[in-house]
C-alpha cells in the first residue's frame, strides 16, 4: 500500500520502520545513515516520494535532519517546529534536538570511534557535507557516499510514486521576459565567469529559466527537472516525458532540448575538459562527484539564475501588486469573519484556517496556498512558525490574541501576509506590546537606505522599539518571495545572521517583526514590499533605495495605542489604512465594505 504524507503522521513510524532500515544498512556494511530533509533538488517542500525524513520518523517539518545508528537515532528540527516535533516523533525511538547552532553536526562528534556513517550524496549540498565530514572526522568516524539508499531499499514498493504534473508555459504577461531572451542574459553570466556552461540543479532557476511551471510540489508551483544552459544560451533540459505536454516544445523553441532524466548522467559526462558553473548551496554534492569523474573543469558560484530571479521586473511588480490587491480582499473578508462571527463562535485553529483558505478560494484565481496556514490561537501564536497539529489545536478565547499567517500562490503573484487580532477587548499590556512591534515595522517600512545595503544591516531598526524596552524576537525580520515560485526566495534576507548580498531594485521581501511572550500569546506584523529605485532626497546628497508596499490588509486598531506612537507613525498607520481602503474597498461590498470602513479610520 503506497503512503502519503500528512501534518498529523503516524507515530508510529519509527517503530515499524526503523527495523526495515537497519536491516538494509547491516547489507552494506554501515553503522549509521544521515537522512535530511532536503530532497535530490535542496527543496524545502517536497513530494510524498522525497519525504524520506518523514517516513522514518513520522516528522513532516521543512527543516530537519535526522541519523540513524545501529542502536540509537537522532532527530533535529529548527525553533519553527519545537511542537510539531514532538507531536509527531516517537521520543522513546528518536532522540529529538534542536538544528540550531550546528546540532547535527555537534552530534555526530559523539558518535563511536570506528563507525562508518553512510549519506546519499544526491540529499547533500557540498557546503553542508564538508562541516559534517569534519565532525565525523573528530569523533574517529568515517561518512561513506552510497550508490544505493538504505532507506529508499527498505521503503521499497510502499514508496509513493514520483511526481508527473504537466509542466504548462507561463506566459510572457505575467514574466515579462520571453525565455529566449532570460537565456540569453545568463548565457552571458555563464561567460562572465568564465565557464562555457552550467549545471542547473535548483527547480526554481529551471521554472523561472524556460517560463514554466508545474505541480511537482505542494504548495510551490515547481517542475521537479534539471538543465544543462551553453553560454551561448542553448540548452538541455530534462523533465520526466510524463510531464511534457504537447505545447511544450514549441513554447521552449528550437534552442531547448528536451530529454528524459535518464540522459542526464551521459549529459554530464558530455562535459568533460569544459568549465562547467554549479552552485555549491543549491546542487548536490553529486553534481560535484559526477563532473569531476568526467573529467571537467568545475567552476564554485552562484546559480546564475538566482540574482536575476530575485530582482522582478515591472511586469512581475505589476503582477504582485495585482495579486496583494485581490488577496487583500480575501484577507479583508476573513478579518471582518473574525471580527464579527468568530467573536461570537469562538472557532478553533483548523477552523480559522480553513476560513481564511475559502476566501481566498473565492477570488476564482487561488491555485495553492503559498505555505500551510499558521493560525495561533492563545499560547499557540507564541510559537512563531505553529501549525494546528493533532491534540494541541486550540479554541480561541476572550481576552487573547489570534494570529494568522498565510499566503497564496497566484499565476501573477505569491503572497504572504500576518494580521495579529484581538479576541474580546484586549488588555493595555497587549495594546502596548502591539505597538512596539507595529513602530518596529512602520521604521522597516519607510527606511530609506544607499546602495550596496544588505538586510543585515537594516536588521536593527525593526528589532530597536522591542530592544529598547528589553525585548526581542528570535526569527528574521524578513526574507525574500518570488513571482508565482517559493514563498521564501534568496539570495536576500533581513536578520540578524550576517548576509552579504545588497538589497537590490526590484527584490520582494516581507516585512515582519513580532513579539512572543510563551504560554499566553504571540504578535507578528507582516506585509511583503519591494525595494524602489534609489531616488534622491530633496537636501540630500546621495540617492536612496526604500520600500513600495505590496500588501494592503487593514491592522486591528484595537490593539495600536495611539500615544505611543509619534506623529509621523500615526501619520503612516493612517496613510495606509486609507490606501488599504482606496485598493481593496472597491473588490468589498455590503458588510464586509462597510466593516473596511471602519477598519481602515483615521486613528483618534
Amino acid at each position: 500500500m503506497r503512503q502519503s504524507f500528512d501534518e498529523t503522521t503516524d507515530p508510529t513510524f519509527a517503530a515499524k520502520h526503523l527495523p526495515l532500515l537497519r536491516a538494509k544498512m547491516a547489507e552494506q556494511g554501515l553503522d549509521g545513515l544521515l537522512v535530511p530533509h532536503e530532497d535530490e533538488h535542496q527543496n524545502e517542500y517536497l513530494p510524498d516520494a522525497n519525504e524520506r525524513l518523514a517516513w522514518i520518523s513520522g516528522f513532516t517539518g521543512s527543516a530537519g535532519a535526522g541519523v540513524v545508528l545501529k542502536d540509537r537515532a537522532a532527530i533535529f528540527a529548527d525553533g519553527r517546529y519545537t511542537v510539531q516535533v514532538r507531536a509527531q516523533v516517537d521520543p522513546a525511538q528518536f532522540e529529538i534536538h534542536a538544528l540550531e547552532d550546528n546540532g547535527l553536526a555537534r552530534w555526530l562528534e559523539a558518535v563511536p570511534a570506528g563507525s562508518v556513517i553512510g549519506y546519499d550524496p544526491r540529499l547533500h549540498s557540498p557546503d553542508a557535507l564538508a562541516s559534517l565530514k569534519q565532525a565525523a572526522e573528530k569523533a574517529g568516524a568515517t561518512l561513506r557516499p552510497l550508490d544505493a539508499n538504505p532507506l529508499d531499499l527498505a521503503w521499497g514498493e510502499a514508496r509513493p510514486a514520483q511526481p508527473a504534473a504537466p509542466a504548462v508555459p507561463h506566459d510572457d504577461r505575467y514574466t515579462g521576459e520571453s525565455n529566449a531572451s532570460k537565456r540569453a542574459r545568463i548565457g552571458a553570466a555563464i561567460r562572465e565567469k568564465g565557464a562555457d556552461a552550467a549545471v542547473l540543479t535548483a527547480p526554481a532557476s529551471v521554472a523561472w529559466l524556460f517560463n514554466i511551471r508545474g505541480g511537482d510540489v505542494i504548495r510551490t508551483p515547481l517542475p521537479l527537472g534539471q538543465a544543462v544552459v551553453e553560454a551561448d544560451g542553448s540548452a538541455r533540459l530534462f523533465l520526466d516525458p510524463r510531464k511534457v505536454t504537447n505545447e511544450l516544445p514549441g513554447w521552449l523553441g528550437d534552442a531547448v532540448q528536451l530529454e528524459a532524466p535518464e540522459a542526464l548522467d551521459g549529459a554530464l559526462e558530455s562535459l568533460k575538459g569544459r568549465k562547467v558553473l554549479v552552485d555549491p548551496a543549491q546542487s548536490s554534492a553529486w553534481y560535484f562527484d559526477r563532473l569531476t569523474a568526467a573529467g571537467a573543469d568545475v567552476v564554485r558560484g552562484m546559480d546564475p539564475c538566482t540574482l536575476p530571479r530575485a530582482t522582478k521586473n515591472p511586469v512581475e511588480i505589476e503582477g504582485s501588486r495585482q495579486a496583494h490587491v485581490r488577496d487583500g480582499a480575501a484577507l479583508s473578508r476573513f478579518l471582518h469573519w473574525v471580527d464579527t462571527i468568530a467573536q461570537d463562535t469562538l472557532p478553533d485553529e483548523r477552523e480559522i484556517a480553513e476560513t481564511l483558505e475559502r476566501f481566498r478560494e473565492q477570488t476564482g484565481a487561488l491555485k495553492d496556498l503559498s505555505f500551510d496556514t499558521i493560525a495561533g490561537a492563545g499560547p499557540n501564536g507564541a510559537l512563531p512558525h505553529y501549525k494546528p497539529v493533532g491534540a494541541k489545536i486550540r479554541r480561541i478565547e476572550k481576552g487573547s490574541l489570534l494570529l494568522v499567517d498565510g499566503g497564496g500562490q497566484y499565476l501573477d503573484g505569491t503572497t504572504d501576509v500576518t494580521r495579529t487580532m484581538a479576541v474580546g477587548e484586549p488588555s493595555a499590556d497587549q495594546r502596548r506590546m502591539f505597538t512596539l512591534v507595529l513602530k518596529g515595522h512602520i521604521a522597516m517600512a519607510t527606511v530609506r537606505f544607499p546602495a550596496g545595503t544588505t538586510g543585515h544591516q537594516l536588521d536593527a531598526l525593526a528589532r530597536l522599539p522591542l530592544w529598547m524596552q528589553g525585548f526581542d524576537y528570535d526569527h528574521g525580520t524578513g526574507h525574500g518571495v518570488g513571482s508565482y515560485l517559493g514563498v521564501h526566495e534568496g539570495p536576500q534576507r533581513i536578520a540578524k545572521m550576517v548576509n552579504t548580498q545588497p538589497l537590490l531594485t526590484g527584490m520582494i521581501l516581507s516585512n515582519e517583526p513580532g513579539y512572543y511572550r510563551e504560554g499566553h500569546w504571540g504578535i507578528r506584523i507582516e506585509t511583503l514590499q519591494v525595494v524602489t529605485p534609489p531616488e534622491p532626497i530633496p537636501g540630500g546628497e546621495r540617492p536612496m533605495h526604500g520600500f513600495e508596499q505590496l500588501t494592503f490588509a487593514p491592522l486591528d486598531r484595537r490593539l495600536i495605542d495611539a500615544g505611543l506612537l509619534t506623529a509621523d507613525e500615526r501619520a503612516y498607520v493612517d496613510a495606509y489604512h486609507a490606501e488599504t481602503l482606496a485598493k481593496v474597498g472597491p473588490l468589498l461590498d455590503g458588510e464586509a465594505r462597510a466593516w473596511l470602513e471602519r477598519a481602515c479610520a483615521p486613528l483618534n
